[in-house]
């Protein structure tokens, strides 16, 4: 007989909450999102993100995760609520910090070689490519691709126009990185190599990282708190905190406390779909 899985807290009201080690960067005050044909995407989003947490918002496909990214972004305007970011001075002000942010699809132009897609919203800047030279090589190099400044789109594997992709985010020196499922067309191999390599920039750079998913074990592996959201319209149905310390390797995918966040988190995605009938 299979073990039963792990009662996981109800949570009808989720509490915002933050890593209490970690000022808060972030507040979303009940935020509702509908759009001009009636469709109600988002309702009564409340969530606090601190300075240096790295979050996956995860939940099933039509459930507003990327809606509320680009939200998070300043690519549209919320229906009702308020998102608000504190500055380093603990000014709370509606203008976002310097952002990256990573589509699911690499969305590089084909024409252009990878320097020259990485060069682009520095471009955008007035940045000349001759000036943005040393911060385009530094972002290469960030992601292991110094020597494919003069390739093309069409002769990278999936995962090497990811990280063109990545890298193109990473060359505005963000303070805060929005990833939008960026791995979940890429083998298992690759995406977990993707997720070392993320994992390991995080860290090194000291960026605030929102990382949307439909994966439970990618969010699990990755994050300081998984945030589970319920069917359209979406809500915070659950808030999960994973204490496993960094860094994470391939002993924490294999470990017992990599299997008990697993079954606790979807459990809690298992449960936001019952609770509206989806399931």
């Amino acid at each position: 007989m299979a073990a039963p899985i792990p009662s996981v807290r109800k949570k009808q009201e989720v509490v915002p909450r933050v890593d209490e080690a970690a000022p808060r960067l972030l507040r979303i005050h009940e935020v509702e999102k509908t759009f001009r044909n009636g469709l109600a995407a988002l309702s009564d989003i409340d969530l606090s993100i601190g300075k240096g947490e790295f979050v996956s918002i995860l939940g099933p496909s039509g459930c507003g995760k990327s809606t509320l990214l680009r939200l998070i972004a300043g690519l549209g305007e919320p229906t009702a609520g308020a998102i608000e970011w504190t500055g380093d001075e603990g000014v709370v002000s509606l203008e976002h910090p310097s952002l990256g942010f990573v589509f699911q699809e690499p969305t590089l132009m084909p024409w252009r070689t990878v320097a020259s897609n990485v060069h682009w919203p520095l471009g955008l800047r007035g940045l000349s490519q001759r000036d943005a030279a040393p911060r385009v090589n530094e972002a290469l190099g960030m992601v292991g691709l110094e020597n494919f400044a003069t390739a093309y789109p069409r002769e990278l594997s999936g995962g090497m126009k990811m990280r063109v992709s990545i890298a193109r985010a990473l060359v505005v020196k963000p303070k805060v990185l929005l990833m939008d499922e960026p791995f979940a067309a890429l083998d298992e191999i690759t995406r977990t190599r993707l997720n070392d390599d993320l994992l390991r920039l995080w860290k090194q750079e000291g960026w605030t990282v929102i990382f949307v998913t439909h994966s439970v074990y990618e969010s699990v592996y990755l994050s300081s708190r998984v945030v589970v959201m319920s069917p359209r319209p979406g809500r915070v149905h659950s808030d999960i905190a994973i204490d496993a310390p960094y860094p994470r390797d391939e002993n924490f995918r294999t470990s017992a406390a990599y299997n008990e966040y697993c079954r606790e988190v979807s459990g809690a995605l298992h449960g936001a779909m019952a609770a509206t009938g989806d399931l």
